[in-house]
């Protein structure tokens, strides 16, 4: 497993992580996006989807379940939160999602794990003492530069 620690102080330095991250994305990849409200995942999204040149508005999915973005590869951005059992992903299509070009990003994975695949790149989000600091973890079974 490949380990990359990063720290950002604000959500610009978040998006830059993610647009680092961003480029060395291929279709298929899955994000597994871990923290507590708050912690950056959205803004994280987000820079995916500007490195990315997707021109749509981003925001947390909370109440759609499911946001798309077209841009260079089309990012599919699911938000389990208000799962109440892990089976509902299987109704959001999560099985279609996992067929079409492009990359999933799944903020709240913890409940849907089990049908998500072993491969999926963990990032982990923490805030620091400084509300505007952020511990940010990417897990990848592959090299990952950032």
């Amino acid at each position: 497993m490949n380990t990359a620690n990063r720290v950002s102080h604000s959500a610009e330095e978040t998006q830059a992580i993610a647009a680092a991250l961003a480029v060395q994305l291929v279709s298929g990849d899955v994000l597994a996006l871990y923290g507590d409200l708050a912690s950056g995942k959205t803004t994280f999204t987000r820079g995916l989807c500007e490195a990315l040149e997707s021109e749509e508005d981003v925001s947390s999915p909370t109440f759609t379940l499911i946001n798309e973005y077209h841009g260079l590869m089309d990012i599919y951005h699911f938000d389990c939160y208000r799962l109440k059992k892990a089976e509902e992903i299987i109704y959001l299509g999560l099985e279609d999602y996992l067929n079409r070009e492009g990359i999933l990003v799944i903020e709240w994975p913890e409940m849907v794990e089990d049908y998500l695949p072993g491969d999926m790149i963990r990032i982990y989000f923490s805030q620091g003492e400084d509300e505007n600091i952020r511990s940010i973890r990417i897990e990848s079974g592959r090299e990952l530069t950032l």
